[in-house]
């Protein structure tokens, strides 16, 4: 009796387990389409993943999880620290606005420390969703580009550019498409002796949406799809000439072929050279720190500049998450009158922001969040660093944690990456142990 019992809750167990990882498996399918479709869907596909985390009513061991991986509390921590500076920010609509776009950087570390592990074939399933999503919108921002590419072109010198999903979130667009080229990559040489035809496939993408990079020309996207080029091609051929491997030269093509891609592309893509004409020309404002207006690299250094004056002025606990856009109008009114207020933004360096709104507390503790991934190992390091280090690289000179989706696509990326490297430690564990599950 005691024995059917046993394997009743054990089937039981089994079952619960298999259903609530489905349904986490269609939930992050749900929230990755969702991006491109509905901030709406977004959110409350967000809000029911958090449920599902908790579900399996193991509360304890979730929050061992959350508070014993660093990737995790230390992500929350750019949350808990906007929360922390309520105390001293005036504002407090303002404050609550940035509070609820930030929420994710809290909510979603705490879940994925949940107890449900996706099988190996869950995360392929849903690299292959992301990698399809990507290309799709890639193909939807190439056709409307194509409804009149001559007037497109033409306004890359006047600082636009191609309509892109996320409501036009250049930057944003363009870091995702340059992921969808990492994960692209590493995952057609992982199966290349599995299933050669879907390698082949993956390649040819990836080929795609490298040329689409530079078709599109956000410095944001190309320069994170450089590090990973440089980053692998390096890595590929001292590993090659260290083992003496007779393929050492397909590094050095590979090399070659990453510092003359911006040099081809110039050549033969008018967005791009367009991008550069206009880049260079903007470039003496930008030195000079000269105010022009709708100038995007001049405003985007008078508006770094605004950030480091506050936080030099008050050192110790910056303005306030609330208050950093009102101190740098202030700044903007004193050193540049003659601005318009459109040009007006918030300084555009995540490290700044942070250093305004909190001092340098603010600025040391953004930059340790941002190393801790480089503290850890995991079963493919050159990954899981060229992630975060592009990812880092994007909040130099950007505020993608100051916007809806910009939030959201670090937390789910990073957080994926961290929770699909790890499965595949537990796997290779389990392996080991003779207690793997092939799903």
């Amino acid at each position: 009796m005691n024995l059917m019992l046993y394997v009743y809750k054990s089937m039981a167990n089994k079952l619960q387990h298999s259903g609530r990882s489905l349904i986490i498996f269609i939930l992050l399918i749900i929230m990755m389409s969702s991006l491109f479709f509905s901030r709406a869907i977004l959110s409350v596909s967000m809000i029911a993943f958090v449920a599902a985390s908790f579900s399996d009513g193991h509360f304890k061991k979730q929050w061992t999880v959350f508070f014993s991986s660093p990737v995790l509390w230390g992500m929350s921590l750019l949350f808990l620290f906007p929360l922390l500076s309520g105390i001293w920010t005036s504002d407090k609509k303002e404050w609550a606005d940035i509070l609820r776009i930030k929420l994710p950087l809290f909510f979603l570390p705490v879940a994925f420390a949940g107890t449900v592990e996706l099988g190996r074939k869950h995360w392929y399933w849903l690299a292959a969703v992301f990698i399809g999503l990507v290309t799709a919108a890639s193909c939807w921002t190439m056709f409307h580009y194509l409804q009149d590419a001559a007037a497109v072109n033409e306004s890359y010198l006047q600082a636009k550019s191609i309509v892109t999903p996320f409501a036009n979130d250049h930057v944003r667009f363009s870091w995702l498409v340059s992921v969808a080229v990492l994960l692209g990559t590493w995952q057609a040489v992982v199966i290349r002796n599995e299933n050669r035809f879907v390698s082949v496939i993956l390649a040819m993408i990836t080929a795609w949406l490298i040329i689409f990079l530079h078709i599109l020309a956000i410095r944001t996207g190309l320069f994170s799809l450089y590090i990973m080029g440089l980053a692998i091609a390096i890595r590929w051929l001292f590993t090659k000439i260290k083992n003496r491997d007779t393929r050492w030269p397909y590094g050095l093509a590979m090399l070659m072929l990453v510092f003359a891609l911006p040099f081809i592309a110039y050549k033969t893509l008018p967005s791009f050279q367009n991008r550069v004409k206009y880049i260079v020309y903007d470039k003496a404002y930008a030195e000079k720190a000269d105010y022009l207006p709708g100038s995007t690299d001049g405003v985007r250094i008078i508006s770094l500049r605004a950030g480091w004056t506050i936080m030099k002025e008050h050192p110790f606990n910056g303005v306030g998450f609330g208050d950093v856009l009102a101190a740098s109008k202030q700044w903007y009114a004193s050193a540049y009158p003659q601005m318009i207020e459109t040009d007006k933004i918030y300084p555009s360096s995540e490290w700044l922001l942070y250093g305004a709104a909190g001092g340098w507390p603010g600025f040391l503790l953004f930059s340790f969040v941002m190393l801790i991934p480089f503290c850890m190992t995991t079963e493919h390091n050159l990954i899981w660093r060229l992630l975060n280090l592009t990812a880092a690289f994007s909040f130099l000179f950007d505020i993608g944690l100051e916007v809806q989706f910009g939030v959201f696509i670090y937390t789910f990326i990073v957080l994926s990456g961290w929770k699909w490297l790890s499965s595949i430690r537990n796997y290779d564990t389990a392996i080991l142990n003779g207690s793997a599950e092939k799903v």
